[in-house]
């Protein structure tokens, strides 16, 4: 099933990457991590005895990010805890994103971005030159 339960080094590894991207002091992701084609998956506890293949990941788990990007999800959970690489979109902004465009953007910032507007976190990008690259997937876009 391409299933693999990450140890405790991989998810250190991960987790110290977060800390220094989005300069994250208090992180704590108490969770299994289990990747499956270069996506991790957060998985609760309580299924510590979870076998891949006999459940759905998508069923008990939820996606938080793809190699160095976090998911929607994985905005969402860490975001409120960012103090760098954050971006505030006005709303005009935040429609393009919501429809699957890059957005211009001025700031110091660099690599993977998490997109906020308001109170909510979007998604993330990649920063580069003034412009945020969109990762949302064509299925979760607002089409009109």
């Amino acid at each position: 099933m391409n299933f693999k339960i990450l140890n405790s080094n991989q998810k250190k590894k991960i987790i110290n990457y977060l800390k220094d991207q989005f300069s994250l002091e208090d992180l704590k992701l108490d969770f299994i991590f289990i990747e499956k084609n270069d996506k991790i998956y957060l998985l609760s506890n309580k299924f510590k005895d979870f076998e891949p293949g006999r459940i759905h990941i998508n069923l008990l788990g939820v996606y938080f990010m793809k190699r160095d990007r976090l998911s929607i999800e994985g905005s969402q959970i860490i975001g409120k805890l960012a103090q760098k690489n954050v971006v505030e979109v006005d709303s005009k902004q935040m429609k393009q994103w919501v429809h699957g465009e890059d957005i211009s953007i001025k700031g110091d910032y660099s690599g993977y971005v998490i997109v906020k507007y308001d109170n909510d976190f979007y998604g993330c990008g990649s920063f580069k030159e003034g412009v945020i690259k969109n990762f949302v997937p064509k299925d979760r876009r607002i089409k009109t």
